[in-house]
């Protein structure tokens, strides 16, 4: 079992005061950290994700990605972690174009993006810190290493006194925020979040969204897709909203 060090850690996400925030800055003076062109997904049974869809994200931006069920929310963000391929156009993630990205390039790219999914991905027979370490042991960090940046991404979530518990020992709310931390505990600069609220009571939800926007007044870039228009407003980030694979 993983061992959490005994002194607290703030070694993960913490705003520096001399850092400069992209918050003010126009948005042709941001980097652009996920580009998509003119993309079209359609899968082999002729079904179409996806319908010539173009839109940027800049860095630091924390937008929403809105529709119903089968609108391509999923799939546009599948396409961005490379889990899947765009038929047509061009997918840019951190400089990476990902088509026909592949083997250890891919992998490079995966470690500069945390994913958060709706049904959280847990490892049952993993106590939550271990669960949290996982990503860090499967990219090689070294033990110390992973020690080092285990607690601070516990502590963002608010999860530091269930670190010893098993995922069946937690409720909904917390196994979600056990994702998040394993989605940012190498720091990354990119966010993406497939319907985290969606299985969550109102309350856990919004505990959700105030910690990806903690996150993001750090400075990560935070891309989430919902179907919840309540959560949306009271959150009062940019939406974009698809519609049978358009963005309308």
């Amino acid at each position: 079992m993983l061992k959490l060090p005994t002194k607290p850690n703030s070694t993960l996400i913490n705003p520096s005061p001399n850092k400069t925030s992209d918050d003010n800055v126009p948005n042709g003076q941001k980097s652009v950290i996920v580009k998509l062109e003119n993309v079209r997904k359609t899968y082999t049974n002729g079904a179409v994700g996806l319908r010539d869809v173009s839109l940027e994200l800049y860095k630091g931006d924390f937008k929403f990605i809105t529709g119903h069920s089968g609108s391509g929310k999923s799939t546009l963000l599948k396409l961005l972690y490379g889990a899947e391929q765009a038929t047509d156009g061009d997918v840019i993630v951190n400089g990476f174009n990902l088509n026909n990205l592949k083997g250890n390039n891919l992998a490079m790219l995966r470690r500069k993006i945390g994913i958060v999914f709706q049904d959280y991905k847990l490892v049952p027979r993993r106590t939550v810190s271990e669960n949290v370490a996982f990503v860090l042991m499967a990219q090689g960090y070294t033990y110390k290493e992973i020690q080092r940046r285990v607690q601070p991404a516990l502590k963002m979530v608010g999860l530091i006194h269930k670190a010893d518990c098993f995922p069946e020992e937690l409720s909904g709310g917390e196994q979600q925020r056990t994702s998040i931390a394993r989605a940012i505990v190498n720091t990354p600069p990119l966010v993406l979040a497939d319907e985290p609220t969606g299985n969550l009571d109102p309350d856990n939800a919004w505990q959700v969204i105030k910690i990806l926007k903690k996150l993001n007044s750090f400075g990560v870039t935070v891309l989430l897709t919902t179907h919840d228009e309540q959560l949306v407003r009271a959150a009062n980030h940019p939406v974009l909203h698809l519609q049978n694979g358009y963005i309308v």
